[in-house]
């Protein structure tokens, strides 16, 4: 069902991203030469100054970023770093501006997708190449996030990572006579109590919020790209269920109809307002339920992210450094200080985020839950993270969500058949791929 309604994909600390950040076709006029290609390791001091760039962390994170700039320009005399933070609003249009430019600063926090047209641009340092020892510090499904098709190597060092468990609401399962104790497990529990749901409310209170993103594909185990990634394939037999099932729900009402219009931002409210009753999210949103939704939060059940691959979906954020950089040495050096196990583990009992980094999951922060409802989100999604994938491909672009979401849109509506939906979406999406 669809992934993370609340926060979306390309997650942030503290703010809800509305939009996801695939980028392809939108006009990286960078340099293409080979700048970003190194034949080996890159070595020398660490010294003299760099530009480090986040998203959306002052001015909640400040005390945070400035205690680890400071810890590291006492660790190497000669250091300065100079911190930028970007808006969210905005930041895809703002990096891609600075890449074409030549102007990105010399650590940059970009998510997969984003790194894909920078790194197909020759923008981004191979980290892979550069630092070779790096890799073993990661988790392996989340440096995997940053070795991307048709480029060798990895671009970026995985930073903090989410996923989430379900919410759903106890109150409005007790009022359709569906048991709040036992949500469902698989896809076929949940289109049954949907169903029952809209039928005992007369379609008052739907189960479902939004249509599907491509990532719901992927959980579903339908094949969204061939193995080259050069094709999206998520129109096959299992694409085509998946659709049908969703096209059932929305004719019972068990799908609000406001899901099919274009961009539709609303579901997360929807959820808070208690219209309706089943909201995949992150562990950052229980915190937002209890302060902002409290006779929501004391109806709210928390369940496993239900899949057919055994696997939930693991959202990303990475620190990149600049093939244009004057200062790589010093840029790699605090990229891989600001990821390292010890930093992350403090960023991590700072918010509702996960490290990148291995051996930090069996810090017994992660198993337990202390009691509370905050503790058993922590434990359930860092269980969830063990397995997790990014099932987005990096070559996902804004362009190809909508076009999906228009397709569905129109089979939900009847305008066309699910399958004549699905077949025009991947041939439109494999031609913005081929562009």
């Amino acid at each position: 069902m669809p992934t993370n309604p609340l926060s979306r994909r390309g997650f942030l600390l503290g703010v809800a991203a509305t939009t996801a950040l695939g980028v392809t076709g939108c006009g990286l006029g960078g340099s293409s030469d080979t700048s970003g290609d190194t034949s080996g390791p890159i070595t020398g001091d660490v010294t003299g100054e760099i530009k480090f760039q986040t998203w959306a962390l002052k001015p909640k994170y400040t005390d945070y970023i400035n205690g680890m700039i400071t810890a590291f320009q006492k660790q190497h005399a000669g250091v300065k770093v100079t911190w930028i933070d970007q808006p969210a609003d905005g930041y895809l249009q703002k990096v891609t501006a600075d890449a074409a430019a030549g102007n990105l600063p010399d650590v940059v926090n970009v998510p997969p997708d984003l790194s894909y047209p920078l790194a197909k641009k020759k923008l981004l340092v191979d980290i892979d190449t550069a630092v070779p020892d790096a890799k073993k510090d990661y988790l392996d499904n989340s440096w995997a996030a940053y070795e991307l098709p048709g480029q060798s190597g990895s671009y970026g060092f995985p930073w903090y990572l989410n996923t989430g468990p379900t919410f759903y609401n106890k109150a409005l399962f007790r009022q359709a006579g569906l048991d709040p104790e036992h949500p469902p497990t698989n896809y076929s529990e949940l289109e049954n109590d949907a169903l029952v749901m809209a039928q005992r409310s007369n379609k008052q209170i739907a189960m479902l919020g939004l249509t599907p993103v491509i990532a719901d594909f992927g959980l579903y185990g339908v094949t969204v790209m061939n193995a080259d990634g050069t094709k999206f394939t998520f129109n096959d037999s299992k694409g085509l269920e998946f659709v049908e099932m969703y096209k059932r729900l929305y004719d019972a009402g068990a799908l609000i109809p406001e899901a099919l219009t274009a961009n539709y931002t609303g579901a997360g409210t929807k959820f808070m307002n208690q219209q309706i009753a089943w909201a995949p999210g992150s562990a950052y949103d229980l915190q937002n339920f209890k302060t902002n939704a409290p006779s929501l939060y004391a109806n709210v059940g928390i369940t496993k992210t239900i899949t057919n691959t055994g696997k939930a979906v693991m959202y990303v954020q990475g620190l990149s450094v600049a093939a244009s950089s004057k200062n790589k040495p010093t840029a790699l050096a605090f990229a891989r200080f600001v990821t390292n196990a010890e930093n992350q583990m403090a960023f991590a009992k700072l918010t509702a985020i996960f490290p990148s980094t291995k051996g930090s999951m069996s810090d017994p922060y992660f198993a337990d839950d202390g009691g509370t409802d905050e503790g058993r989100v922590r434990v359930a999604a860092a269980k969830q993270l063990a397995t997790a994938v990014n099932y987005t491909p990096v070559q996902w672009s804004d362009q190809m969500t909508t076009q999906l979401q228009q397709k569905l849109s129109d089979a939900m509506q009847g305008k066309t058949t699910p399958k004549q939906a699905l077949d025009d979406t991947v041939a439109q999406c494999n031609k913005l791929l081929a562009g």
